[in-house]
């Protein structure tokens, strides 16, 4: 079985998106990325784009990040493939994404679970067929009054979010990594707030 480690940043493709609530997965693979160097190149299933790198240091552990082409309820596919054709089982794969029943500014980390409504979990939870793969769970809050759910996660975070931003994803990114470098009980100790 291979080593290899699958993170996947679950979002919408697109620049309509790009700055909503529920592309943090995005980002935070996009600074997994920053660090490590590299470009997003087209995974051969068109479907995804990816990138093969290490964390760690040298010699480090190989992971690939990746970002569904898909749309969010739809990226159950493009994970599926791409862990297929990396040999990547469920327990080395991490999913990056929007959690609404956690405040902005806060993180939990998780090893399997149910999709708690969230469409990119339920459609990876389908594809893969299992839901034991890792999660960072990104708090995004709860929409005010009675704005739904789905609008509140498409708009942009507000000025007053955008101002710490940078550094929750980073935060995510580090604990991303963590996850894969030191295992789930001292992420959670460190980064579950």
């Amino acid at each position: 079985m291979s080593d290899v480690w699958l993170i996947v940043g679950l979002g919408n493709p697109g620049r309509t998106y790009a700055p909503t609530r529920h592309n943090v997965g995005y980002l935070v693979v996009d600074e997994l990325l920053d660090r490590v160097g590299g470009s997003w190149r087209s995974h051969k299933s068109g479907r995804a784009e990816v990138v093969e790198t290490r964390v760690g240091g040298i010699p480090g552990v190989r992971v690939v990040l990746m970002r569904a082409r898909s749309y969010m309820n739809e990226s159950g596919g493009p994970v599926s493939s791409v862990a297929k054709f990396y040999d990547v089982p469920g327990e080395r794969i991490v999913a990056v994404h929007d959690e609404l029943d956690i405040d902005f500014g806060r993180l939990r980390v998780k090893y399997a679970g149910g999709d708690n409504g969230h469409n990119g979990l339920r459609s990876m939870r389908q594809s893969l067929g299992t839901g034991d793969f890792y999660r960072v769970r990104f708090g995004v809050g709860r929409p005010p009054g009675r704005q739904p759910a789905a609008d509140f996660v498409l708009r942009p975070f507000s000025s007053e979010e955008r101002k710490t931003l940078p550094l929750e994803v980073d935060r995510a990114a580090d604990a991303t990594e963590s996850v894969i470098l030191r295992g789930l009980s001292a992420t959670q100790s460190e980064f579950n707030s």
